[in-house]
């Protein structure tokens, strides 16, 4: 049943304004400091609830935002609630899409499901993360209790969905069983009893759909915490491996330090937000040396110091801003030049196509990707700029030789025998 709402202290509504450092909005507007007093009026810890679908995890700095939030929930002593959607995968969640979502496979879900839990670990507590399946509770409701749930929920609200709508209007079809995905997501919020559900705007109907059937099922409706889509280093789209732009927090400390020193001056106040914690008040004290007309890369320097310290510790992001900064401003090289091998069969008559060395040795992906790299005058070689795509090597010029590609990827070429 739901509780009588207790009122906040200026002690609760100072640690929720910590908790909402970064959040696009929070519904309603003073909820998590309600939810804190609460909490402390029944001596029970929170319920901090996020769904994920089992869709190939891999957690880079874009995921971690969420994560890192609901670590800060577990500083305070507060139980997060992980709901793997293995059952509610096999619908597929239409948020956002223009067109239905091909459904997982069981033996998919089950494969992308496995690698979660040690991947959470890196930044959750495990004491106080609890792994749920939705298929728990989804499994065991027969049709009849689907068709009882689905009275609490009316179709006007499902097509009220922006996506839904565009689809409908431009006569795309919208699949019945994707009406049902908002409804079982909300049913785990039920299922599990969630004080607070983390989530993404793009999860916003999903989410308020939550509250709405807590309360028609007697529970206390949970708060809803947004937090915004990190955009990532191309500053367009959101951060996804998919598309490049992303920083691993497994990745190497060097890797990550100059992908983040390849960020625009402009992304910097959302990175030291929503990656570092740094306070608030010394970011804007650094932003604010910028305005003055200081480097923007000492500050840029800083916060790519912060990223790679969180997730790889103090000495190894010291070794990789003094490396970053040997290479980059003392024109050196790497101190650790990985090797590519050339492959015999790649050189004919004492000579290798330059856009056959950087697909072979892995520096492009395919010749076109290796033509736009040349065009660009992002390669080069022992120090001399390779822009020619039509340019063949002497094999002795090779061998032995440093590739450069951009500004962060070394190689040095063994030609095989």
């Amino acid at each position: 049943m739901t509780s009588s709402p207790a009122e906040p202290s200026d002690a609760h509504k100072e640690l929720a304004k910590a908790l909402e450092r970064g959040a696009q909005a929070v519904v309603p507007e003073h909820g998590i400091a309600a939810k804190l007093a609460l909490a402390e009026s029944r001596n029970r810890p929170l319920r901090i609830k996020l769904g994920l679908d089992p869709t190939a995890p891999d957690i880079h700095l874009g995921f971690a935002v969420v994560l890192r939030k609901l670590r800060q929930f577990q500083n305070l002593g507060h139980q997060v609630v992980i709901i793997i959607g293995d059952y509610t995968a096999l619908i597929g969640d239409p948020s956002g899409r223009s067109a239905t979502r091909p459904m997982l496979s069981a033996q998919e879900i089950q494969a992308n499901a496995a690698t979660y839990t040690s991947q959470l670990s890196q930044i959750l507590e495990a004491n106080r993360t609890e792994v749920r399946f939705n298929s728990e509770w989804l499994g065991k409701l027969d049709f009849a209790s689907v068709v009882q749930l689905a009275s609490r929920m009316t179709v006007a609200q499902v097509l009220q969905r922006e996506d839904f709508a565009n689809r409908m209007a431009a006569r795309q079809p919208v699949s019945l069983h994707e009406l049902l995905y908002p409804l079982a997501q909300a049913y785990d919020s039920v299922a599990i009893e969630a004080d607070i559900e983390m989530g993404g705007l793009d999860q916003t109907f999903n989410i308020l759909a939550g509250r709405d059937l807590q309360r028609e099922m007697g529970q206390e409706p949970q708060t809803a915490l947004f937090m915004p889509l990190l955009v990532g280093l191309d500053g367009q789209k959101k951060m996804s491996k998919s598309l490049g732009n992303y920083v691993g927090i497994a990745e190497k400390p060097l890797d990550m330090f100059s992908k983040l020193m390849s960020l625009a001056d402009t992304q910097m106040r959302e990175y030291f937000t929503l990656c570092t914690d740094i306070p608030l008040e010394e970011m804007e004290q650094l932003l604010g040396t910028v305005a003055q007309g200081a480097n923007p890369r000492d500050v840029k320097r800083r916060l790519a110091r912060e990223i790679v310290k969180i997730y790889q510790g103090d000495a190894a992001a010291a070794e990789a801003d003094a490396e970053w900064m040997r290479i980059h401003s003392a024109g050196e090289l790497p101190s650790e030049i990985p090797a590519a091998e050339l492959p015999s069969d790649a050189v004919r008559s004492g000579r290798v196509w330059v856009c056959r060395l950087l697909t072979v040795t892995g520096m492009a992906g395919g010749t076109g990707e290796a033509r736009r790299l040349l065009e660009q005058g992002g390669v080069e070689l022992n120090g001399k700029k390779l822009t020619d795509a039509s340019l063949e090597l002497p094999v002795e010029e090779v061998q032995n030789a440093v590739l450069r590609v951009g500004a962060r990827r070394y190689a040095r070429i063994e030609v095989k025998q």
